[in-house]
């Protein structure tokens, strides 16, 4: 079962890594002055940032243990709901 789960996980990465060299290499390539160029790889990596944060913020969500353990123990906490 872990065989399959590294399996698929390092297919999704190779597609996204082929997706990302192949995205850079179109847009090196294209006739375009080089500030052009600049702009849109910093547009794309500013978004491609953007969403690497979203996604890690929604993995450490659904990685954390949504019920109290047993040690768990109220100490009065200090924030307002």
């Amino acid at each position: 079962m872990s065989n399959s789960n590294s399996n698929s996980a390092a297919a999704v990465i190779a597609f996204a890594s082929g997706a990302i060299i192949g995205a850079v290499a179109a847009l090196l390539l294209t006739p375009k002055p080089g500030r052009d160029v600049r702009d849109k790889l910093s547009d794309i990596g500013e978004s491609a940032a953007d969403k690497v944060r979203r996604m890690a913020r929604e993995a450490k969500f659904k990685v954390t243990p949504r019920t109290k353990t047993d040690g768990y123990q109220y100490d009065g906490g200090d924030a307002w709901i």
